[in-house]
């Protein structure tokens, strides 16, 4: 082969290359966005108790949700030790793709330093719980200060994951914990004030506040309810407060009241 055939022949090779290259470029921008807007079928609902409350808090609960939705939701109830260790009861059944999993805390206690220690415990069970069920979107329910503890997960520990938060609901959760002075921001908002950036931009968020009197639920003040929306709006995609009255509008009754549990089946489960 002359100096000039073997030349002609590497320019020949080159333009294919340089044609080609386009053609390999797109598929590999098609892939990363298909696995972008890729959704897995399983989409579990995470269920976060209050002080006090163990994994069983939510039994009733579900039983209740189960008792008028069309498909079953398995029930997976996870207490997380001091240590780390992570104790299952109940399972997801095959199929399900929209399991309730229940995650409490050895130490339930109350007290803002433990509500931050719950934070990190959640998101021990949930990457353990991701990684086993291979789930990339979830929806998530707190009642009281369950409702801290997942938003805290959310600013501080989901976006170490590849998993999407589409909804949120928190039930009389006191995001000024139960300071009644307007004028008083605790320690622990200052906290959460100062990730909120760091929340789900494409997340849903649904505030639920308690009315038993005028001034909140028996135990939270609606002031710290109200709280939420200085964390939450202009941060997500969508938020809503919600104000339930009359019977069982009492803190510890609001998970099993009939006004919150239809919200439940229309925000959460739809």
């Amino acid at each position: 082969m002359t100096h000039a055939i073997k030349r002609g022949f590497i320019v020949v090779l080159g333009l294919l290359v340089l044609l080609s290259l386009p053609g390999f470029l797109w598929r590999s921008q098609q892939r990363s966005e298909v696995r972008s807007h890729y959704q897995t079928l399983m989409a579990p609902v995470f269920l976060v108790p209050g002080s006090s409350a163990t994994q069983n808090r939510f039994n009733a609960l579900v039983k209740e949700l189960n008792r008028e939705t069309p498909a079953t939701h398995s029930l997976l109830r996870v207490e997380v030790k001091t240590t780390g260790q992570l104790v299952y009861t109940g399972r997801i059944q095959p199929g399900d793709t929209r399991p309730f999993i229940v995650v409490g805390f050895q130490n339930h206690h109350d007290g803002a330093q433990n509500i931050l220690k719950q934070a990190k415990w959640f998101a021990l069970a949930f990457n353990a719980l991701q990684k086993t069920y291979k789930f990339n979107h979830f929806s998530a329910m707190g009642h009281s200060n369950g409702g801290l503890v997942l938003t805290l997960f959310l600013e501080n520990s989901l976006d170490q994951s590849a998993v999407r938060a589409n909804r949120l609901m928190t039930i009389a959760t006191p995001f000024n914990l139960e300071e009644d002075d307007a004028a008083v921001d605790t320690p622990l908002f200052k906290t959460l004030e100062a990730g909120r950036q760091r929340l789900p931009r494409q997340l849903v968020v649904y505030s639920i506040a308690g009315s038993k009197t005028f001034t909140g639920d028996g135990i939270v003040p609606f002031d710290s309810v109200n709280r939420g929306k200085y964390l939450f709006q202009n941060q997500v995609k969508g938020f809503t407060q919600i104000t339930v009255t009359g019977a069982n509008a009492n803190h510890a009754d609001l998970p099993e009241n009939q006004q919150i549990v239809a919200l439940i089946r229309q925000d959460l489960l739809s």
